[in-house]
């Protein structure tokens, strides 16, 4: 029965509702499983007299449906295909005729869609677009241009290949030409509508939509039909890069208009055409070079420029960087038009700047540190002198030193030009790109960054009386900046200055201290030592953390408590650094962490804040409890537990995490009350429909596993345990989560119990084999036999395995092991893999009936795999535990994108063979002791089968 539409009308206003939403979201998920409900949430976005917020929430859901339920990871449609022929030929017009706000959600899902389909099973779609393009509509053809971007921008971060090539040249024969007429009649339609302020603006959109489409056209190769037509499109690009008309100017001066967008999308089409097509568009960048400094010249300081600066900034960034056009630059006359004209006015500080910096402090640091998605016109001068310093850097170091020099002895008496000076200095002494994780790696050697700091930056940093907090800030960020060029010593004595301006009342300045503190502490050297450790720490730790974690606690709504992501991210810097040390203050830190997690838990709101302070938990639960994990599961099973039964679903993936490792901690021992109630739950489908939540999950499960093996048998639950293998082994993204499940089943549930399933799990495994599996798959699948083949002791092992195969097909173990086992074992990389797949041989060989007598070849393949092995015996290390916590970094993570793991609680790599250390001297052992029990068949076979060079090299471990 279908959805009533209505019904999910009111459904999705509930869910604009704080109170009603959850509710309202559950029922949702149930109307998700009626047929055509993509088709009603279309209706409702098509129903005018519905409230704007409906269609609105129903675009937004219709996106997100599309998304989880359109095709499966093999391009399977998982709806009805006429649900799916109807929801295409519906969605272009529909997008079109929708206000621009759902037209940004519609587009998402087309874009989704043609992820799957476009081209090969949507090869109608472009014709479709251009039949629908008007030569005097500019509302319809910014719809169809919406639609055409939001397909084509897929292109641009992709690496050529050859089914790329078809597809964009499956577009250009039906789109190009077309693209090229519209083109032209844009601009007509421009000319002619002049002063009308309403019509103009819509063409002004069109226009914007032309040029990024242009550029989504251009972004692998350049059209053939853009080649032949390059002089009238340069001619129209440069007609709107100096374009005026003060109907459209805007009075705003934080807003930028339709003008000045169109002029950053120009820009950034010239970017591309120079970088990568300047031997065909070079006859032409001239005049765009001169347009472009005259508008960097004459333009205001207001925001709404700053797109534009920066786009423009780039293009001659471009510009500099070829040798065909930087050569224009290597005057010192030039050079100093460039930094006086261009470079100093976007490095300095603007009044915006300041009440950004006073009014929106967080969103001050995104932007000076990270940057966002409108660049900085800072970063962007800085980034254009750097090109230009990399062609000529005697010259440029000499210009730009003496505009520092100028501004320091202005900064004397004016703090704002002071600041000039260093932003001009750190734009010329950074060679390349700043790192996230060692800051400045190379430097300008014509200038010296610890004098100029010692000379003009560090009283800055040490002194309270009379110094600008934005002062303090440069100060701070200057060493954070070069924090690879400071020794030991030098960064000892800028240490505690560092810590203290923690200590301030400014949030930018306690703020950027916290940021330097974790990235020092972050830092390494070469061979991977940290420069700080827990010894450089330890006296003021404690005081430290407890500061940081009042800073944070300086709000107690959920939102603003995790406004400030930075401060969480250095507690967990300190965290990880002190180690065991943690346990000298740990109930302070839990006391912190838990009334943390239980005030953002009722709306997790900024994911890097949560995933910062998960690792910070992690880090807790990783640090080595020597009486075990007994406290830290008291301490955290009832806000872990409250996060599980509110379904706070941005938490549990990392809850689930933290629940395993603590059980992965303490192995031995039968599982704990409270843990026994989450084995019900974790049975049901529910947990498992969230992607996220899948690694995490099996985990977990995987770690309650051996802990609580009896009573899973005993409450007949080894079944449901399987179907969730078997769920996970269908997708090509779970299939690793499912072997990992299904080896903690090998290794906790007796044979007994395991026996009437072990013919299906074969089965399940042999169908995936023969539908074309990956790499990935037939490793796991390699060492998932070699686990069963080894644990012979269990129960298992070779000839048990053999049993089960010739149960689904006489001989067909012979394929397998020959085709499949032998080849793959030979790619095992890991030294554990390896040597659990040597005592696999062995065994094989010493111990298995079948090998013995009836498959006497594959012994000799198998004692010939094992000794190829032994060549290079695999050597089996336990680190330290340090290591794998720097191993990522956080600018490395997708937040909010599936699975997020925690470094700091990362799963132990398990030897399941952990007695065996000398695996040579095992071999030898177990077969010569195999060749008594069994009186010399061992050494017989050797005679028998092996060549001479096999019986030599057999011989030393048969004794």
């Amino acid at each position: 029965m279908a959805s009533d539409l209505g019904y999910i009308a009111q459904l999705l206003d509930a869910t604009l509702d704080p109170v009603k939403h959850k509710k309202a979201e559950e029922k949702l998920k149930a109307e998700e499983k009626k047929p055509q409900f993509s088709l009603q949430l279309l209706k409702i976005v098509a129903t005018e007299n519905l409230e704007p917020k409906i269609r609105l929430s129903g675009a937004l859901c219709f996106k997100n449906f599309i998304r989880h339920n359109y095709v499966d990871e093999d391009r399977n449609y998982k709806l009805p295909i006429d649900e799916v022929n109807t929801m295409k030929q519906e969605l272009i017009g529909l997008m079109i005729a929708c206000p621009s706000t759902i037209q940004t959600q519609l587009g998402d899902a087309i874009s989704i869609i043609a992820d799957s389909d476009f081209w090969d099973r949507w090869d109608t779609l472009v014709q479709d677009l251009v039949s629908r393009l008007s030569p005097d509509n500019y509302k319809i053809n910014n719809g169809v241009l919406e639609v055409a971007h939001s397909i084509f921008v897929r292109w641009r971060p992709l690496y050529r290949s050859d089914e790329l090539y078809i597809e964009i040249n499956h577009v250009l024969n039906t789109f190009a030409i077309p693209f090229l007429t519209l083109l032209s009649a844009t601009d007509r339609q421009i000319d002619a509508h002049a002063n009308d302020k309403e019509v103009l603006k819509g063409y002004f959109d069109t226009m914007s939509l032309l040029i990024k489409v242009f550029y989504d056209l251009s972004c692998q190769d350049m059209p053939p039909q853009f080649e032949s037509n390059l002089e009238h499109i340069s001619t129209l690009l440069h007609k709107y890069l100096t374009y005026e008309n003060p109907l459209l100017a805007t009075d705003d001066d934080s807003e930028a208009g339709v003008v000045e967008i169109v002029k950053a999308d120009i820009c950034d089409a010239l970017e591309l055409y120079v970088n990568k097509f300047d031997d065909d568009f070079g006859r032409f960048t001239q005049v765009f070079i001169s347009s472009a400094w005259n508008l960097l010249s004459t333009i205001g300081p207001e925001t709404k420029y700053d797109n534009l600066v920066s786009k423009a900034l780039h293009f001659l960034t471009a510009i500099a960087g070829t040798p065909q056009h930087s050569g224009a630059f290597n005057e010192e006359g030039v050079l100093s038009q460039v930094v006086e004209k261009v470079v100093l006015p976007n490095v300095a500080l603007r009044e915006s700047d300041i009440e950004l910096f006073e009014d929106e402090p967080i969103e001050f640091i995104r932007r000076d540190l990270e940057g966002s998605d409108t660049d900085s016109r800072r970063r962007a001068a800085t980034d254009f002198l750097r090109q230009l310093q990399g062609r000529f850097d005697q010259l440029v170091t000499n210009v730009a030193g003496r505009y520092i020099s100028h501004y320091l002895e202005q900064g004397k008496t004016n703090w704002k030009d002071k600041d000039t000076a260093i932003s001009l200095f750190l734009s010329i002494a950074a060679k390349g790109a700043v790192t996230a994780g060692q800051g400045v790696k190379t430097v300008n050697p014509l200038v010296n960054v610890v004098d100029f700091f010692q000379q003009h930056v560090a009283n800055d940093l040490i002194s309270d009386a009379g110094v600008e907090p934005i002062s303090k800030v440069d100060a701070i960020k200057y060493l954070y900046t070069f924090r690879s060029q400071l020794t030991k010593e030098q960064w000892q004595a800028a240490f505690q200055p560092l810590i203290q301006n923690l200590g301030s009342s400014n949030y930018v300045v306690y703020t950027y201290a916290a940021i330097a503190v974790e990235r020092l502490l972050y830092l390494a050297d070469d061979s991977g030592n940290r420069i700080f450790g827990r010894a450089d720490i330890d006296p003021f730790a404690k005081d430290l953390l407890d500061h940081l974690f009042k800073l944070v606690e300086k709000e107690n709504s959920p939102a603003k408590m995790q406004e400030n992501e930075f401060l969480m991210r250095c507690i967990m810097r300190v965290l990880i650094v002190m180690g065991v040390g943690i346990l000298n203050f740990d109930d302070m830190v839990l006391d912190h962490l838990v009334g943390i997690t239980n005030i953002i838990k009722s709306n997790p709101s900024n994911p890097r804040f949560y995933y910062y302070h998960f690792e910070a938990l992690g880090a807790v639960v990783s640090c080595g409890y020597p009486a075990g994990t007994s406290k830290l599961e008291e301490r955290l099973w009832e806000p872990f537990n409250l996060i599980i039964t509110e379904e706070v679903n941005e938490f549990m993936p990392y809850v689930f995490q933290l629940f395993a490792k603590l059980l992965e901690l303490n192995p031995a021992g039968a599982l704990p009350n409270k843990y026994q109630a989450l084995i019900a739950p974790l049975m049901l489908p529910t947990f498992w429909e969230s992607r996220g939540n899948i690694p995490a999950l099996t985990r977990l499960l995987s770690a309650i596993i051996p802990r609580a093996a009896n009573s899973i048998v005993d409450g007949n639950q080894v079944q449901p345990v399987l179907g969730i293998f078997q769920r996970l082994l269908a997708g090509k993204r779970t299939e690793q989560n499912a072997f990992d499940l299904l080896e903690s089943i090998i290794l906790s549930i007796g044979r007994t119990a395991l026996d009437p399933y072990f013919q299906e799990i074969l089965t399940l495994l042999f169908t995936k084999l023969q539908s074309n599996p990956s790499d990935s798959f037939k490793l796991r699948f390699v060492r998932f036999y070699h686990l069963v083949s080894a644990k012979v002791d269990s129960g298992l092992g070779t000839d048990y395995f053999i049993s089960k195969v010739d149960l689904i097909q006489e001989k067909l173990f012979v394929q397998i092991y020959l085709t499949i086992i032998l080849p793959t074992s030979e790619q095992l990389v890991r030294p554990i893999d390896r040597k659990l797949a040597v005592i696999s041989f062995a065994k094989s060989m010493g111990d298995s009936q079948a090998f013995a007598q009836r498959y006497v070849k594959g012994w000799r393949f198998t004692c010939e795999a094992m000794l190829k092995m032994l060549m290079n015996p695999p050597k089996v290390t336990t680190g330290t535990g340090d290591d794998v916590i720097n191993e990522a970094d956080v600018d490395d993570i997708g937040f909010g994108l599936g699975f997020t793991p925690l470094n700091t609680c990362k799963r132990s790599t398990r030897d399941d063979f952990p007695e065996v250390v000398d695996i040579k001297i095992w071999v030898r052992d177990y077969l010569t002791d195999a060749n008594t029990r069994h009186n010399g068949a061992i050494a017989a076979f050797m005679q028998e089968r092996l060549s001479d060079e096999g019986k030599q090299a057999l011989a030393m471990y048969v004794g």
